[in-house]
Formats: structure tokens, C-alpha cells, sequence
């Protein structure tokens, strides 16, 4: 979804997109600061940490010691090789190489309340086919969700101040995470508009103004995951998981894939490192009752049968590396996360998404501006909010001057299932982690394997091969358990 925010932050997309440009920085010079995840072999961090890393000639950033990991700065060649002779540490990991800054994309809290209906008649509300096609608007008459529900999207930041964003924002619970720990919020900390796209999707409200969005009545909070570039790093993935985890975040949005490895493989001991850190925090929210949603990524890759990477380390120079199933995407494939492939209007899984059996849990809408554009659709792509102050190819102004965007990407599809979880966790009020899954789940609508032959100009970005639809109707690999269907999912 950029490469991080580029194609998997949405065929946008942002995490890594079809056709994005990557420029590369000026390389690190000697002696520069920075920033490396330790991974302690217990669930703590030492009380001496601090002084351990000053030793090693590093600056302790952060230190997290409910999942045993610490964010540390140093400048120092040698502060890899120090801090891991200290024989309580599991790995240190340097989260970035060379800077790569990524031009472009693929288009170039509150007391509890009743749980009451919304209405779906705002000055866009025609142009959203998307809500329409998972019955949204039938759901709103059963329940918009209740503001006693916090949803976090963690992503390039948010928009606090767009007008259709604004009355569902918890600041409390947001923060920003860009330097690996939590600060304050700031007004125009989304420098890349995807954050503020994808939080409309999930609680744009019904006030009249542009669109509404999956469940508008719901708190949003915005945790800001990355740089300003759209790299989504270690060190802020564990900072926002962490911040969820401790916040009561009801559901997390991700629509991204952490930076610099797509792929993190096993048998090289930095990438282990940061897949461990990145999934004991992941665990860490979802054991304090947070539903991680996160999509599956836009390189048509079939993510239970990868045998290369030809983007990573995105944060350059990349190589061609051979890899196989003991390489991981984060964080659509650490266990407990519900992995979203995209679809389009015509109900089939855009030419973009990637997917695979044991992935993917459902299929939600993420737009489709080649095989599916209908009258319904024209352009293919999903209209969300998006800050005023960015450009937009594809910029819709609704009457009061709020500012929306056409995208594409499985960044749009994952908010469509965070918003419905909300809307579940609203209507049954207390509901598990894994009941709420179970619903989402059972309730969608079984979607068959698609003609093959449509997807024959889209092979894989990593390797070539062609897209293979495995399984029967009622699970496969396009489209897990089936599209999402909110009127389903929230009717007693």
C-alpha cells in the first residue's frame, strides 16, 4: 500500500504502489544518529537499559517493558556489536538504511452512549458506491455505532481539522509516533493525506457534509505511524501498538506495511529481530481486547506462496532476494490480524491486490480503475476525505469547501472492515476480540473465484508469476470468507 505507504498504503496507494517513484537521499555519513529496536530475551527491559546503551554510545528513546523492547539512537559503528554482547539481549536491529523518500502514488474519549442509527443522505453520500455495495446504509438504520467506541487509525498521520473528521476526533487518544514515541497530535501532521483518507472511510460523519463514512458515530484517533515520507519504520510501529494497547483502543486500522523490509525473513537476524519486537507489541494490543485490521498490500503477490522480493530494503538500494513462507509481511501476517484483500464495484478482486490462502480473512471495497469502472464507479477508485492543503489528481470539493480524494489500494479496503468491526463492537456492546472476528466472518457474503483469465495482464510484482484463485466459494484466496456485509454483521 509508496512502498510502505507507497503501493501497500494503497494503490493510493502509498506504501508501496504501482509506478511510484523512489528517489534516493543522500547516504548516511559517519558518525550520523541512528535508530535501532533492542530485543531483549525476557518481557522486560532491565532497569539498567539506559545506562547500558549510553555505554554503548547510544541515547535510550523509548523503553517498553511490557514486550521486552527498547528504541535506542546512537551514531556509533560499534553500538550494534556492544549492546548485543550484553548476554540479556536477543538482537539489536538498525531500522533504517538510506533514506528514500517516495514521490507520488498510484493516483498521482466520551462516556458511553446510546447506540443510536445514522443517516446516509450527506452531499456525497451518492457518490460512494463502496458503502453501498457492503450495505452500509442499511446497517446505519439498525446503529452508526457509539461514540463509547474508540477507533485508532494508524497511518501518515490525520486531518483533525477536516469538517467531516472533526466531530468524532479523540485527541486524547491520539498521538504521534514518527520519532519511535508518543507525542502530542499536531494540527498538519498528515503531510501525505492517506491517514485522512483512510480515517473518513471508517467515521466520516453523517452531519450533512460529504460522505459518511462505515460507522459515524464512533470516536476516531489518529496515531501518526510514519515519516513524513511514508516509511513506516519499527521503532513507530511498536510505538503506536503500544499507545493502542494502553489506551483501550477498541480497533486499529492499518493500512500499510512496515518499513524496510516488505518481506522479514527468518535466517537473517536484524529482520527476525524487528518481525519479534513488531509482533510482541501487535500481541501486546490485541491481549488488551484491540482488533488489528490491516491490508494484505497492492503487488498482485500471492502472499502463501512468495518466492521473491524484488523491493526490499525500500529504503534503497533494493535487491533481488530468493525468499519462501518463513518471510513475513508486517503486519497483515503476524496471527490474530484480519487480513483485508480489495475488490470493485463488479465484486471481484482488483487487479492490484494481493491475497492468499490462510491471509485473507474478507474482501472489502479498495477500488479497481482498470477492470472495474461502471456507472456507478466512472473512475474505478473510492471518495474519502483529504486535507485541504495537499494535492489531489482526482479532488472532489464538496459545497462547503471540505475537501475529498479518489483512491485506490487495499488502504481503502481495510478501513471498510475496521469501521464494520466498530459498528459490531457497538451493536453488542462487550463483544470478544475474536466474537467480533467470528461475525465479521460468518456474516460476509461467500464470493466465487473470479474468471482467471481477467487477471492475466497483472502478474506478480515480485515474481512474475500469474494470479491463481485457490478454494471453493465459501473460503479462498481472492476473498477469504467473502465480502464484508454490515447489515449482516450488525442485525441480531
Amino acid at each position: 500500500m509508496p512502498t510502505s505507504v507507497r503501493r501497500a498504503l494503497a494503490l493510493f496507494g502509498a506504501a508501496a504502489i504501482a509506478g511510484c517513484l523512489l528517489v534516493a537521499a543522500p547516504a548516511a555519513i559517519a558518525g550520523e544518529s541512528q535508530t535501532y529496536l533492542v530485543l531483549y530475551k525476557g518481557l522486560a527491559v532491565p532497569s539498567d537499559a539506559a545506562a547500558r546503551i549510553q555505554a554503548a554510545g547510544g541515547t535510550l528513546v523509548a523503553r517498553y517493558d511490557a514486550i521486552g523492547v527498547a528504541v535506542a539512537r546512537s551514531g556509533s559503528s560499534t553500538f550494534r556489536s556492544t549492546i548485543r554482547a550484553d548476554g540479556r539481549v536477543s538482537e539489536a536491529a538498525l531500522t533504517s538504511k538510506v533514506v528514500v523518500r517516495v514521490d507520488g502514488a498510484v493516483d498521482n474519549t466520551a462516556d458511553a452512549t446510546p447506540n443510536i442509527p445514522a443517516t446516509d443522505s450527506d452531499s456525497l453520500s451518492g457518490l460512494q458506491w463502496d458503502m453501498v455495495q457492503i450495505h452500509t446504509p442499511e446497517a446505519h438504520a439498525i446503529t452508526g455505532g457509539s461514540p463509547s467506541v474508540v477507533v485508532a487509525d494508524l497511518d501518515t498521520g490525520l486531518d483533525f481539522t477536516h469538517p467531516d473528521l472533526a466531530p468524532n476526533y479523540d485527541a486524547a487518544d491520539s498521538a504521534d509516533c514518527s520519532s519511535g514515541t508518543a507525542t502530542p497530535l499536531l494540527p498538519g501532521n498528515d503531510q501525505f493525506g492517506h491517514g485522512t483518507h483512510t480515517a473518513g472511510t471508517i467515521a466520516a460523519a453523517a452531519n450533512g457534509i460529504g460522505i459518511v463514512g462505515v460507522a459515524p458515530n464512533v470516536k476516531i484517533a489518529g496515531i501518526k505511524t510514519s515519516n513524513d515520507s511514508g516509511f513506516f519504520f519499527p521503532e513507530m510501529v511498536v510505538c503506536a501498538f503500544m499507545w493502542a494497547g494502553t489506551h483501550g483502543i477498541d480497533v486499529t486500522n492499518n493500512s500499510y506495511f512496515a518499513d524496510p523490509w516488505l518481506f522479514n525473513c527468518k535466517n537473517d537476524s536484524e529482520q527476525r529481530a524487528i518481525f519479534a519486537a513488531e509482533q510482541r507489541a501487535i500481541k501486546f494490543a490485541i491481549s488488551k481486547g484491540t482488533a488489528v485490521v490491516a491490508a494484505e498490500g497492492n503487488f498482485e503477490d500471492d502472499l502463501a506462496h512468495v518466492t521473491q522480493d524484488v523491493i526490499s530494503p525500500d529504503t534503497g538500494p533494493g535487491t533481488v532476494r530468493d525468499i519462501s513462507n518463513a518471510c513475513a509481511i508486517v503486519p497483515v501476517e503476524v496471527p490474530g490480524v484480519i487480513g483485508v484483500t480489495a475488490n470493485g464495484n463488479l465484486g471481484i478482486k482488483s487487479f492490484y491486490s494481493n491475497y492468499g490462502v490462510g491471509v485473507t480473512q474478507v474482501v472489502a471495497p479498495g477500488g479497481d480503475s482498470i477492470l472495474q469502472r461502471t456507472a456507478a464507479a466512472p473512475n474505478g477508485r473510492v471518495l474519502s476525505t483529504y486535507p485541504s492543503y495537499l494535492p489531489c489528481a482526482r479532488k472532489v470539493v464538496d459545497p462547503s469547501g471540505a475537501t475529498y480524494c479518489y483512491l485506490q489500494g487495499t488502504s481503502m479496503a481495510s478501513p471498510h472492515v475496521t469501521g464494520l468491526v466498530a459498528l459490531i463492537e457497538s451493536a453488542f456492546p462487550g463483544i470478544s476480540v475474536g466474537a467480533a472476528t467470528a461475525r465479521l466472518t460468518s456474516t460476509a457474503d461467500p464470493m466465487a473465484c473470479p474468471d482467471i483469465s481477467l487477471y492475466a495482464p497483472f502478474p506478480s510484482t515480485s515474481n512474475g508469476s500469474p494470479q491463481v484463485c485457490q478454494g471453493s466459494t465459501g473460503y479462498n484466496s481472492f476473498n477469504g470468507h467473502g465480502q464484508v456485509n454490515a447489515l449482516s454483521a450488525v442485525s441480531p
